[in-house]
């Protein structure tokens, strides 16, 4: 139904979010992890809306970038995730923390969500691990309405996996492997040098 929203922070209460827009508030409910970073209250924002609508009520969920949405979407096409537990599951880690434990199968990490079990865990893992890639990690969805800033990102990413395949390749867990090579923030390195870099991250 609604895209995005841009209106004015009206009130924050829990994970409800009241945004004002043309003069009507808006009730959005929000992960718990988005409510330290809205602006303060008077203030614009600009918020990426999905609609829920069900025989009972419509509600809006709502997210600060369009990573964290399509993240959202994906999570609540695994059977017994439903918007709520959606939800919950980015309130506990961000749209890369929960990408990268898929990526890792570190079910642990998912099940620490409230809510969220070990086998509802494992769940998320099987379902969404066919449908993100290492690249999703290294590659922020904001570019890809620019093409030449979507071209630069995705040489960068692929260098950037074939650097964690290697670490893998070594022993290192493919969990430590992507945080490494996360952080390592020189754009313009060939898989070699991002290696050795990355390879500094881990001691």
């Amino acid at each position: 139904m609604y895209a995005y929203l841009i209106g004015k922070v009206a009130d924050v209460s829990g994970d409800n979010l009241v945004m004002e827009v043309g003069h009507i508030g808006y009730n959005v409910r929000i992960p718990g992890s988005v409510i330290e970073q809205l602006p303060a209250v008077g203030e614009e924002v600009k918020i990426y809306t999905y609609t829920s609508v069900r025989e009972d009520a419509i509600q809006l969920f709502g997210f600060l970038t369009k990573d964290d949405l399509e993240m959202y979407k994906l999570l609540i096409t695994v059977n017994g995730i439903g918007p709520k537990g959606g939800l919950s599951v980015l309130s506990a880690m961000s749209a890369d923390e929960l990408r990268l434990a898929v990526l890792a199968q570190d079910a642990k990490r998912i099940a620490k969500a409230p809510g969220v079990g070990s086998k509802t865990a494992q769940r998320i893992i099987l379902d969404l691990k066919d449908k993100i890639s290492m690249e999703d990690a290294f590659t922020p969805l904001e570019n890809a309405d620019d093409s030449a800033a979507a071209a630069a990102s995705n040489n960068l990413s692929q260098v950037r996996s074939e650097a964690v395949e290697a670490l893998t390749a070594l022993g290192y867990s493919a969990s430590d492997a992507l945080r490494a090579v996360r952080a390592v923030e020189q754009e313009d390195m060939n898989v070699e040098e991002l290696l050795k870099a990355a390879l500094k991250k881990m001691f």
